[in-house]
């Protein structure tokens, strides 16, 4: 019998040797020159200090042992959220499985996909749905739904037929609230549309071993369920179940994904020179400029790649933003000019080796002012090794900064104050509300103070309480369109060209398991913008799995969520504004947009 530890001994080995016949040299000539270089200006002494400092202490064999005072002395939270470090090579035994599974679904007919989860249960798999998608005769139409918003829970409902669809629930926990729920909608719409019997062959569990989840789809007769190494945190799933059963799904070649890692993951071991090891340079780079001032990470992503900064924001964002310290992605901005910016910037520039550089007119100009990282591609699939890159550089940013960055205290602050005003909602038959500072152009402004002036003044006020190092983070309790997506960055985009600062967007209540974290745990230069909306139609959550009672909706959930993120902000010593737009969803948004014109 070979024992853990020398399972984990032998891995070692594998991902620390480089065969003869395959050595890629790493160096600065080789290695960095054509995969990821760095123009760092007048911190390069310094980080090049930081690398030899980690050298030292042996950070990156102390990383690959599983030693937990690389980050802190109590080992909570740590020694069993070090499972990604293995994923690579330990999920290659399980692609025969999961090529079954999805090879018996698409000989019955599914040609369609619904996957219900929250963070890193579904931003990997929209991650591979987008690059992925129709890239293969094979593909099945992979949905994402990580929302608790009902009209598009509704239209969702709607598009798709049960007798070919196929209901993914992922959620490591098993008990997700907003994930819980969207099972117990999806269940019951196709239980009515094909019957109890037929249902439990259309949906699929992925989840740890032992959860609620895994009980209730072993009494439901799913058709799989696949369990996870528990030892791998949400944010660090990508390469495990979580991310390859949806890759698979797309049509993308999970084994060639793993590939791509556990060659990274060579690159990135414990033997070799740590001044040349890709992950602990990425990490050192980030974690001391965040250290020093630079801690708002833009990403300058490829049309191709653009679905990758979702992913990123989550992993930087909620590893890293706690103790006062923290590290802003801040993805999918347009660049512009370098005055647009303040000294508090590092770029990271990816894209496909023949792709043009996103900064377009602007990289010149950008380069000589601010920090800038290069990453290139070969293809897509090595996006398997930038997912392992980036959570072993999170690791060691991590360590620079002195945080734990496998953990989510503030999460579930936001979690508890929803709870609570579902609790009230349950009482007393209504959320708690409280009277709206000003009411005007069919817009409710809520927050804490004296209005000034009309609802626009009130706004530049509000927004003008930044300092040249703040951020300002919108975020939408919205219905997820297109269109909605575009009044956004309209609306992000003034913002920044007005008052020159940094601006987030993100949909409710998904962000709250990405940037949620870094809201309430970062130094405390974030301004927070609620937008809310009524919806055009609620959808019930059933109180029990195949029940037709409800006591409460999706509607309600949500609404509950975004007032619950707004007490746990301002808990947190936060500032936050929260605009209604009732029932004038894009009406509202064109105001706030010409308002600010």
């Amino acid at each position: 019998m070979i024992l853990e530890e020398d399972r984990f001994m032998l891995f070692i080995c594998l991902v620390t040797r480089i065969d003869r016949g395959r050595r890629i040299r790493m160096n600065l000539s080789t290695f960095n020159e054509e995969n990821l270089t760095f123009d760092l200006g007048p911190y390069t002494k310094g980080i090049g200090e930081v690398l030899d400092d980690m050298a030292a202490e042996e950070i990156l064999p102390r990383i690959w042992s599983f030693d937990h005072t690389v980050w802190k002395p109590d080992p909570r939270e740590i020694t069993n959220r070090l499972g990604w470090l293995l994923s690579p090579a330990g999920m290659r035994e399980a692609i025969p499985g999961i090529k079954d599974t999805i090879g018996d679904l698409r000989r019955d007919g599914c040609t369609h996909a619904i996957l219900m989860g929250m963070g890193g249960s579904s931003l990997a798999p929209e991650v591979f749905g987008k690059v992925f998608g129709n890239h293969s005769p094979l593909s099945t139409v992979l949905t994402v739904v990580d929302t608790t918003d009902p009209d598009a829970i509704h239209h969702e409902t709607k598009l798709y037929d049960p007798a070919t669809t196929l209901y993914i629930v992922s959620t490591k926990s098993g008990s997700t609230v907003e994930t819980f729920s969207l099972f117990k909608h999806f269940w019951r719409h196709a239980v009515k549309k094909i019957g109890t019997v037929a249902a439990g062959g259309h949906f699929i569990a992925i989840t740890d071993q032992g959860s609620m989840l895994e009980e209730m789809a072993t009494r439901l007769k799913f058709r799989r369920i696949f369990l996870n190494d528990p030892n791998i945190g949400g944010r660090f799933s990508v390469l495990s179940h979580f991310g390859l059963v949806p890759a698979a799904m797309v049509g993308a070649d999970p084994a060639k994904l793993l590939d791509r890692a556990i060659d990274m993951a060579r690159h990135c071991g414990a033997d070799g020179e740590t001044t040349f090891n890709p992950g602990a340079r990425l990490g050192a780079v980030l974690g001391e400029l965040a250290r020093l001032g630079r801690d708002k990470m833009t990403l300058l992503l490829s049309p191709v790649l653009a679905p990758f900064g979702a992913w990123v924001e989550q992993l930087i964002a909620e590893s890293t933003g706690k103790d006062g310290r923290g590290i802003l992605p801040v993805a999918c901005e347009p660049a512009g000019p370098p005055e647009m910016y303040s000294d508090d910037r590092v770029f990271v520039e990816m894209r496909l080796e023949h792709e043009l550089c996103p900064a377009g007119g602007y990289e010149k100009a950008l380069r000589e002012k601010h920090p800038w990282i290069r990453i290139l591609l070969k293809d897509e699939y090595d996006l398997g090794a930038q997912f392992f890159l980036w959570e072993m550089a999170t690791a060691v940013a991590g360590h620079c900064l002195e945080i734990q960055p496998f953990d989510q205290p503030d999460v579930e602050s936001a979690k508890i104050a929803a709870r609570e005003m579902v609790d009230a909602y349950m009482r007393e038959g209504a959320l708690p509300q409280s009277e709206p500072l000003l009411q005007e152009e069919g817009l409710q402004l809520f927050g804490d103070g004296e209005p000034c002036g009309g609802w626009i003044e009130h706004l530049r006020g509000f927004l003008m309480q930044s300092s040249p190092h703040s951020y300002i983070a919108l975020q939408a309790y919205l219905e997820p369109t297109g269109k909605t997506t575009q009044f956004l960055t309209d609306i992000a985009a003034r913002i920044r060209s007005k008052f020159n600062m940094t601006v987030t967007t993100g949909y409710g209540p998904r962000y709250l398991h990405s940037t949620g974290q870094l809201h309430k745990g970062d130094r405390g230069n974030g301004l927070f913008v609620q937008f809310t909306s009524d919806p055009r139609k609620d959808v019930p959550i059933p109180d029990e799995i195949g029940s037709d009672a409800s006591s409460i909706s999706f509607g309600v959930l949500k609404a509950a969520q975004a007032l619950g993120d707004g007490e746990a902000l301002r808990r947190a010593g936060r500032k936050v504004l929260r605009i209604h737009l009732g029932d004038r969803l894009f009406a509202g948004l064109e105001t706030i947009l010409k308002g600010l014109s």
